[in-house]
């Protein structure tokens, strides 16, 4: 069973947030640090947008990723195959310089009597990369996650990104992308099933 969604995580616009005076405060300290002045007319409303922007990409802190996980289905007509969403696209930030990480995910899991709806994977991804991460990290708890709430044979899970840390700044190397993997599992235990997976996935 392989699927690739077309338009990621569709969900509702969010909710205007209030910001605080000590956030708008500190975002313009930057802007001024910068060089440029936050009192001009171009820059007078960006503190609070920078805030609200802030509110938005970091709303992974105010969920339970594990909560997508919860409603699960043991009548799948015997199907006893790997499930595969691949190709996810999904954005995060660097825990070290809060620059953009950009890419897509592959995740699999070898169901051993419930499966899940096939959206609530990609949710699980995307409640951990709303969060200031490291890519590393990011792959092992998306598939701790799986492997603890659905008790499957197997998980797997590859991300491919790029990170503006790297290319938009420092070395300045666009076009590179880092690759990680997390196996568990038969994923990780049984060579033959690992090959298949990363087969279905495009390795």
């Amino acid at each position: 069973m392989t699927e690739t969604p077309t338009n990621g995580d569709l969900v509702a616009p969010p909710k205007k947030v209030d910001v605080p005076d000590d956030v708008a405060a500190a975002v313009r300290t930057l802007i001024e640090w910068a060089g440029d002045d936050p009192d001009r007319e171009g820059l007078l409303d960006t503190p609070k947008r920078v805030a609200r922007a802030w509110h938005e990409y970091a709303r992974g802190y105010r969920e339970d990723p594990a909560l997508h996980l919860e409603r699960t289905f043991e009548e799948v007509g015997g199907y006893d195959e790997i499930v595969l969403l691949k190709d996810i696209p999904f954005q995060s930030h660097c825990e070290h310089h809060m620059a953009p990480i950009i890419g897509k995910a592959s995740i699999a899991y070898l169901p051993r009597n419930k499966v899940v709806g096939i959206s609530k994977l990609a949710r699980v991804l995307h409640g951990f990369a709303r969060r200031l991460q490291v890519q590393e990290r990011l792959t092992a708890e998306v598939a701790d996650c799986i492997w603890e709430n659905l008790e499957p044979l197997g998980v797997a899970v590859v991300i491919e990104a790029s990170h503006a840390c790297m290319t938009a700044r420092g070395v300045n190397t666009p076009g590179v992308m880092m690759t990680t993997s997390r196996m568990m599992g038969t994923f990780r235990e049984d060579e033959r099933s690992r090959k298949e997976v990363l087969a279905l996935m495009g390795y």
